[in-house]
């Protein structure tokens, strides 16, 4: 047997494409982490400034003009609503500049990132510097001391969508990459969904009274974990309704490769690259995130958009599994039947 023979008996045609596809996943891989996180910057970060009325317009025009615009600064009417729109999550921070005295207050929220909040202590620490003001910050929610730069609800979400995929992965090569029929279907989907409950109880568990990592409902936690879980088991079974072994490549590509860089977890987004930034909401690992550190440290403010986004991956991915094995395994309609001449 000559060589390229004896090769193609080794690796078939099929085997050689998968192989390319994998050399493309990973170098997509290299170039979304390094792409998304090798060089992060604040960027328009929506920052609250609470100021007297003749300074309030000054100081936002000069925090808005710094270089590499850094915040997105708007008026805010008081204190206590700057405070309000940091624990809701429609800013990252806020200014409160004293009317009388020469130091202001930084209010931030490191349990939503610790990397942001010190970044726009910096900021603003060395905006005051040049009107020869201070600055005292405080932290409105503040990462717990055992969450390591708050990353977590990062690793916590991320577990729960490896768990995810790799379950309808398994599903899929155990017992072929479709369903053969809309019930079998429905019998893998009730599979992933008791998974998803266990691995969501066991994620909230593990990072909360065992670990002491991340404070929050441990039944908030529970329930997104079971979701998030769910949502990406069923859109990986869901590709591979539609490509065949191929799918669990796109699923790796969906959820690891785009989605954990751009998810907000070592760098919050405010810092990502555009692209990233754009894409990470959208994603199973970005909403998650949002949503498990909202629980812990944000009183569950802000979680009704990413809680939409994880029960629109589950349920396109559910329809689409039933409808793709329940179109596969329906048997093709016989052809009439010739009439017998003169019958």
């Amino acid at each position: 047997m000559t060589f390229l023979a004896e090769m193609k008996t080794a690796v078939t045609p099929r085997a050689a494409l998968l192989v390319i596809g994998t050399l493309v996943l990973q170098l997509l891989f290299i170039a979304s982490y390094v792409g998304a996180l090798h060089n992060p910057k604040p960027k328009d970060v929506p920052f609250g400034v609470v100021a007297p009325a003749q300074a309030g317009p000054r100081l936002v025009g000069e925090l808005k003009g710094l270089s590499g615009r850094p915040l997105d600064p708007r008026t805010v009417s008081s204190a206590a609503e700057a405070r309000k729109k940091v624990l809701n999550r429609d800013l990252d921070g806020a200014l409160i500049v004293s009317p009388r005295g020469s130091k202001d207050t930084l209010l931030v929220a490191s349990g939503g990132g610790t990397v942001l909040s010190s970044s726009l202590d910096r900021i603003i620490s060395a905006v005051e510097k040049t009107q020869r003001r201070g600055v005292r910050t405080v932290d409105v929610a503040p990462a717990s001391a055992r969450d390591f730069d708050g990353l977590s609800a990062f690793y916590l979400v991320v577990g729960w969508c490896v768990g995810g995929y790799l379950c309808a992965s398994i599903l899929a090569i155990s017992a072929g990459s479709r369903a053969a029929n809309g019930r079998r279907a429905v019998l893998r989907l009730t599979t992933m969904a008791l998974y998803s409950v266990l691995g969501g109880l066991g994620g909230a568990v593990i990072v909360g009274p065992v670990l002491g990592a991340l404070p929050g409902s441990v039944l908030g936690l529970w329930g997104l974990g079971a979701l998030v879980v769910f949502g990406v088991g069923a859109i990986t079974l869901a590709l591979q309704a539609l490509t065949g072994i191929v799918g669990i490549g796109l699923a790796v590509l969906l959820v690891v490769i785009a989605g954990n860089p751009s998810a907000g977890g070592a760098f919050p987004l405010p810092m990502l690259p555009p692209f990233w930034h754009a894409i990470g909401p959208w994603l199973p690992p970005g909403a998650g995130t949002w949503v498990a550190r909202s629980i812990a440290y944000f009183r569950g403010n802000s979680v009704t958009g990413p809680l939409l986004v994880l029960s629109g991956w589950a349920v396109v991915g559910t329809v689409i599994t039933i409808a793709m094995s329940t179109f596969r395994g329906r048997p093709a309609t016989a052809p009439a039947a010739r009439e017998t001449p003169g019958a």
